[in-house]
């Protein structure tokens, strides 16, 4: 790279072994100019989480002793409401982590249309994928690798688990499966997807743009009126949590 990577806020999700890295990862970046970023705010319950004890607060980094469904709600609302564009605030998730953007999008479809059925489907249908679990709230969990992957894998062209080329790409495998779902014969919204992608120095991130973009999605496909459904998925390249939001059709008469 020729130009440092530019960024504004960057939400690190979790204080934890994850956590303390990507956020040191960021601060060495930023002092070796592969960087520049406002400030990094890392998100944990834990007021003696292990990023602050082993790093520290400084002028560009801070912490945040939240819950971090709570934390989203304020952060993304605030975005959400905001008149311009986040592209330059970014949110690095841990890989241990629950599907929390598709939890602020649930929310803020329960906000918006309150009179509306709104809730958690199963996703149908075959991504085509080597590793493929339902969770107990619905999460459908998928992943190319049927193997262990290092740390802090980047995903690179050339898979260094199996040492040949990656010929998957998880975005196409999801975008396909959308197309062929079909929910009470209509097909399905989206997807709107949280690409994870490898920023700097090992850490991933995907744009707070993406998933305000996401919630437009959740909007367009609930303005009709008519019940929809949409796939909601946070991915990197191998890897992918997905959901699926049901919106309920308005009340009319005795019609749902």
């Amino acid at each position: 790279m020729s130009e440092p990577v530019v960024m504004r806020d960057v939400v690190v999700v979790g204080g934890g072994c994850y956590g303390t890295f990507y956020a040191g990862q960021l601060a060495k970046a930023q002092e070796r100019g592969r960087a520049t970023f406002r400030r990094v705010v890392v998100v944990d319950r834990d007021p003696t989480c292990r990023a602050r004890a082993e790093l520290g607060e400084a002028p560009d980094r801070v912490f945040v002793v939240r819950e971090w469904g709570d934390y989203f709600h304020d952060f993304l609302g605030d975005a959400a409401r905001a008149s311009v564009a986040r592209s330059e605030d970014y949110i690095v998730p841990s890989p241990l982590m629950p599907h929390l953007m598709f939890q602020w999008l649930l929310v803020r479809a329960r906000e918006r249309w309150p009179e509306r059925a709104i809730d958690v489907a199963s996703v149908p249908g075959e991504p085509g994928t080597s590793y493929d679990r339902t969770g107990p709230d619905r999460t459908r969990y998928v992943s190319f690798a049927d193997w262990i992957c290092p740390t802090h894998c980047i995903e690179p062209a050339v898979c260094p688990a199996i040492g040949t080329a990656r010929t998957w790409e998880m975005g196409d495998a999801v975008r396909g499966l959308t197309e062929r779902l079909r929910v009470a014969g209509e097909p399905v919204h989206g997807p709107a997807l949280f690409v994870c992608r490898h920023h700097v120095f090992g850490v991933g991130t995907f744009a707070v743009d993406a998933v305000l973009e996401g919630d437009a999605v959740v909007r367009a496909a609930g303005a009709s009126g008519r019940a929809a459904a949409v796939l909601v998925g946070t991915i990197s390249s191998c890897h992918g949590a997905l959901n699926l939001l049901r919106i309920g059709a308005v009340m009319d008469g005795n019609r749902r």
